[in-house]
């Protein structure tokens, strides 16, 4: 697998690609980052899903993808199709195709772009454990070429695009036992089906690398680029980036920004969207958003800069490495867990109500914490923090002409080791209330979240949220979604689709109801089984659709209860997570009634 670094770490250079059509709207190449979404309804409904395209057009999405689980749904694309293209809206459609290549043939007849999952489209998928010998392995890939050919034929003779898009959650038997459960693994998976292609002399094709996971999905992007700029300058493809079963709210939110808007800081995807388990509708104003800020956050001269030094590996994570420092009687660095400063101003603000706080506590003030400000580009000032015989918190200066994250990447490669790092998410604090929260939100976990995922920081300011109790929530939620500090209940959730098996949303309500206090438990909710069991490498409990109205449980990657009945599958969940030792009691009445009231967005905005 090829090891060069896929970009430039402190310099913005889009990646360039190659210009494939779907439809009338160009990805890559000199297009616009494009903005794509989902429809939830049922694909067999044709009323309510050109209901659902349209108001997703309306809102600004340009591509929509609809699901196609089986030929009959696909046969339906045809009309869909044709009443979408009868209210005078061109935008292209998408058909999201995973088990079954005759669906994926009848879709490409009514659609622009069919998408298929290597990992589920004529593969294996079993957790089959097995040594494949390399004349078994090749008379896999074989039957592959036999499934998959058609499709290719059929799309480069109808002018079809296609996403070969591999997910983290669905990788076959065959690509487990040789690669493992790893971003190159995924990696391998996408390229066998590229291989097919290109064979066929079929261009018209993106890639993407999904994961629940930001730091798995950020590590087999880079990895697939490096891979592809080793194959050779043809190889230039578009990137569809995402974040799969992100969640909703915040942390779907913040989880999104965490993966995609690193890639998009470091020039990598052309089209993007933002999986959320709301309205799709929803994700597309947030889609839009984060584009924007991290398409103007790059918009600077550049500076000279040694780039022999390198301050992270980009394809595995690896904390960097510190000295252990008590600040204020809090100790960060070396192996600590990632701390929450703030300033003086706020926390004066919340000191009368830190019981009322939970666990969003402030720990270290900024202003009597010996922190040490630089402009890492000041070779002197360089110079005097190496000097330095003590290990000190050091950061980035404020008021400077750099974005964060290549500032902090050459603060990193050019401080020695022993100095624990603050990160800030903006280098001009705000204490204006009248920001939008929702762009406060994704600038913080797009450079704070991306700066973590390379494993550089022992403690973060968030310094563009004016509201001191949101700007702690804000801080933890950050923490908790890069995966550096987990304080409360995780969860997977998937965006609704098609395909899902009961209401995500109100679902999801109830167990985060049900479970909200279990901290440190990671719960998946699944819609169905597509991506389902991958998903939930590392969550502890899964809640999956199995059938209409019937729920399959599983303990890890492991199905232990099956066609559950909805309305007793939460109580079955809780259940099990007493079976396995991972329950505690909820909290005092009053004592959750408090938490709550931190956790609303009104109440914390106002501290």
């Amino acid at each position: 697998m090829a090891i060069e670094r896929p970009f430039n770490l402190y310099h913005y250079d889009r990646r360039s690609t190659r210009e494939v059509m779907v439809g009338p709207v160009g990805i890559g190449a000199d297009n616009p980052i494009r903005v794509q979404s989902m429809i939830t309804t049922n694909t067999l409904d044709t009323e309510s899903s050109v209901s659902e395209v349209l108001q997703l057009a309306d809102a600004g999405c340009e591509i929509v993808r609809i699901t196609a689980p089986s030929r009959r749904h696909a046969a339906n694309l045809e009309h869909i199709a044709s009443s979408v293209r009868s209210e005078g809206c061109k935008v292209p459609l998408v058909a999201d195709i995973h088990f079954k290549p005759d669906a994926a043939i009848e879709a490409a007849k009514w659609v622009e772009k069919v998408r298929v999952n290597p990992g589920n489209y004529a593969d294996k998928k079993k957790f089959m454990v097995r040594d494949y010998t390399d004349a078994e392995y090749a008379e896999e890939l074989e039957r592959i070429r036999e499934q998959f050919s058609p499709l290719v034929k059929l799309c480069k003779e109808r002018g079809v695009a296609m996403r070969i898009g591999t997910n983290h959650g669905s990788l076959s038997d065959r690509i487990m036992n040789r690669y493992g459960d790893t971003p190159g693994g995924m990696v391998e998976s996408a390229l066998e089906f590229a291989r097919i292609a290109r064979d066929l002399d079929y261009h018209d094709f993106v890639f993407s690398m999904k994961a629940s996971n930001p730091k798995v999905m950020i590590g087999a992007y880079r990895l697939l680029v490096s891979a592809l700029d080793e194959e050779g300058p043809d190889w230039n493809y578009p990137m569809h980036v995402g974040v799969t079963e992100a969640g909703d709210g915040e942390d779907g939110r913040i989880k999104s920004a965490i993966g995609i808007g690193s890639l998009l800081n470091d020039g990598v995807g052309d089209t993007v969207r933002v999986s959320l388990t709301e309205e799709a509708v929803c994700e597309v104003p947030v889609a839009k958003n984060l584009v924007s800020i991290c398409s103007s956050q790059n918009e600077i001269e550049k500076f000279e800069v040694n780039m022999e030094n390198v301050p992270l590996d980009p394809f595995n994570y690896n904390r960097r490495r510190t000295e252990k420092i008590c600040v204020q009687g809090v100790d960060i660095g070396g192996k600590e867990t990632v701390r929450v400063f703030t300033t003086q101003k706020k926390f004066d603000a919340v000191s009368h109500k830190l019981k009322d706080m939970g666990d969003f506590q402030p720990e270290i003030i900024k202003e009597s914490s010996g922190l040490v400000e630089i402009d890492p580009r000041d070779q002197n000032a360089v110079d005097g923090i190496n000097k330095s015989q003590e290990s000190i918190p050091v950061g980035v200066i404020d008021h400077i002409d750099l974005p964060v994250i290549p500032a902090y990447r050459l603060l990193a490669s050019r401080i020695k080791e022993q100095h624990p790092i603050v990160l800030k998410d903006t280098l001009f604090p705000s204490d204006d209330p009248n920001l939008i929260f929702e762009t406060t939100l994704l600038k913080a976990a797009s450079n704070i979240g991306s700066l973590l995922c390379d494993g550089i920081g022992d403690a973060i300011l968030v310094q563009g949220e004016e509201a001191p109790g949101q700007s702690l929530r804000l801080s933890y939620n950050i923490l908790q979604a890069a995966g550096v500090r987990i304080f409360k209940t995780d969860y997977v959730a998937c965006p609704s689709c098609g395909r899902t098996l009961f209401d995500l949303q109100e679902t999801t309500a109830k167990i985060r109801a049900a479970t909200g206090h279990l901290k440190g438990v990671r719960i998946a909710v699944m819609g169905c089984i597509v991506n389902g069991p991958g998903e939930m490498a590392d969550a502890d409990f899964g809640y999956v659709g199995g059938a209409p109205e019937k729920i399959n449980l599983y303990v890890g990657k492991e199905p232990v209860k099956f066609n559950i009945p909805q309305d007793e599958a939460v109580e079955r969940l809780i259940d099990l997570i007493k079976e396995h030792d991972s329950w505690v009691d909820p909290p005092d009445q009053n004592d959750a009634i408090t938490e709550k009231k931190i956790e609303d967005k009104s109440a914390v905005g106002s501290i």
